[in-house]
């Protein structure tokens, strides 16, 4: 099983290495990244490439590990004991299961995405440590050992929200996808708007990649919302003329709000419009 992308996925040569290597190892590929770089689409990608089937695990600040193997509803069962249910004898009947239960026990070989893995507090990826390495836990309840007939191929993403543990990160095969370059955004943007005006691409990846290397940009704007920006000059039909070149900066762009995602970066390019503006 070899990972080389996918018709509605462009990944570079070095993101199929570590796919590949984290494959044959059965390693989880601890992927990192600027936030709409692709990471969690990386999963779905996989698991087409593969033909296997995708189980998601999406992180939030409240989850806690064990979430992820069973949860025993202890409640429940003192309810139904009160009210006289025939369930209550058997205690298999309180235990849910969790992702990484279904990903051991998943008929075919599947594909685990456990998505964003820095919201959780740092204790999360540590207490999944033995259950990763070992790909089997214990369920105590029961007195069972759920473990995996062959591991599954395990996708971790990061923001970098949190700095993850040093015994964590040496079960893991490291990738960081890096923000793309004009060549690899122009593969990106083909593939996704197959037939677009090469001058309109040309002139919004001048303005994408300016507005990014602006000082003091408190969020740059991602791959997924120069998709979206594009989107929306489709949609609107947006005259060529209206895109000024990257180097005129006589004009905070068109609809930018796909772009810009906070008060304080359009007060900054609205001042240094006016400023050029009088400059002109």
């Amino acid at each position: 099983m070899r990972f080389e992308g996918t018709a509605g996925y462009v990944a570079t040569d070095d993101l199929k290495v570590a796919v590949n290597a984290a494959v044959l190892l059965r390693r989880p590929l601890l992927v990192k990244g600027e936030p709409g770089t692709g990471k969690t689409v990386l999963a779905q990608e996989i698991a087409d490439a593969l033909g296997a089937p995708l189980i998601e695990w999406n992180v939030k600040s409240t989850t806690k590990a064990h979430q992820g193997l069973y949860e025993y509803d202890a409640v429940a069962r003192l309810r139904d004991g009160q009210l006289g249910d025939e369930r209550v004898h058997d205690i298999g009947n309180y235990i849910r299961k969790g992702k990484l239960w279904e990903a051991f026990t998943a008929p075919t070989l599947p594909v685990l995405l456990i998505d964003e893995i820095d919201k959780a507090d740092i204790e999360f990826p540590n207490d999944l440590l033995q259950e990763l390495d070992r790909m089997a836990f214990h369920v105590y309840e029961t007195g069972e050992t759920i473990a995996a007939k062959e591991r599954p191929v395990v996708i971790i993403t990061s923001n970098n929200e949190k700095e993850l543990p040093d015994a964590f990160l040496r079960r893991c095969f490291f990738h960081y996808i890096r923000f793309p370059d004009r060549d690899t955004m122009q593969q990106i943007v083909d593939v996704h708007f197959p037939g677009i005006q090469k001058i309109l691409v040309k002139r919004a990846l001048d303005i994408f990649y300016d507005i990014r290397e602006v000082p003091g940009l408190k969020k740059k704007p991602s791959t997924s919302e120069l998709l979206d920006w594009l989107k929306l000059l489709l949609a609107e039909d947006m005259p060529l003329d209206v895109l000024q070149s990257a180097d005129s900066g006589k004009a905070i762009p068109p609809l930018h709000g796909a772009l810009l995602k906070n008060e304080q970066d359009v007060m900054m390019f609205e001042r240094l419009a006016f400023m050029s503006r009088r400059k002109g």
